[in-house]
């Protein structure tokens, strides 16, 4: 049986959404974040050396990456054509945004949430001014200009696509919920990017999606 070691609030939830969607027999072992550094617990560790989560168990295989749990799950398990076929025009867009949504979107996200929270980390005064002033500059200079051409580049695409490979729901929509819902929870307007909000309302109207949510357990950007 497939088991999903799932920590709070992460990109493991996606991952729920995927295997309900797929019907699959699995389990879930759920992991909390530190109260205080919002960090993953030393037990997931035991399940992989770099002790991040999602991470899935399946036999002897230790799948780890959302974006390859989301590939071998699909290879292996998949008969509702999440996957498009090889070689189609669907294929090779299905692979882009899949690879996409780690490779460019989230390390903008995660620089931005952690200048932000350089900003207002516990500090002396008198290094407060100076630390504000760079987490600034890289924000205004780097992150931010990137970051909302990104968001204009997925709205346009939503525009002219119901979902991201196309008309079929596929792995590359599991892959990108996460960071557009985390986008529009962080602070994105909904109303400048409607498309996107669509898309994200759209994932959460879904049977499979609200089942998620009801195994996962706490997860903030739904």
């Amino acid at each position: 049986m497939i088991t999903l070691h799932h920590l709070n609030n992460s990109r493991s939830q996606r991952i729920i959404w995927l295997l309900e969607e797929l019907g699959v027999d699995y389990q879930i072992k759920h992991y909390e974040r530190d109260t205080k550094t919002s960090l993953a617990p030393a037990s997931l560790k035991a399940i992989h050396p770099l002790g991040k989560s999602p991470v899935i168990t399946d036999g002897d295989q230790v799948i780890a990456e959302s974006g390859l749990i989301i590939e071998y799950l699909l290879q292996k398990y998949d008969n509702k054509g999440f996957m498009p076929a090889k070689d189609s025009a669907e294929y090779w867009q299905y692979l882009y945004w899949l690879h996409y949504a780690e490779g460019s979107l989230m390390p903008l996200l995660v620089m931005s949430l952690v200048f932000n929270k350089v900003k207002t980390a516990p500090m002396p005064f008198f290094i407060r001014p100076i630390a504000k002033g760079i987490a600034d500059k890289v924000m205004n200079s780097y992150v931010g200009p990137n970051l909302a051409n990104n968001m204009r580049y997925i709205e346009s695409h939503l525009g002219n696509n119901h979902w991201f490979a196309g008309d079929q729901l596929t792995g590359a929509d599991f892959q990108l919920i996460f960071p557009l819902e985390a986008s529009l929870h962080r602070g994105i307007k909904a109303e400048e990017f409607p498309n996107i909000a669509a898309f994200v309302k759209r994932v959460q109207t879904l049977p499979a999606y609200q089942t998620a949510l009801q195994k996962g357990g706490p997860y903030d950007y739904a």
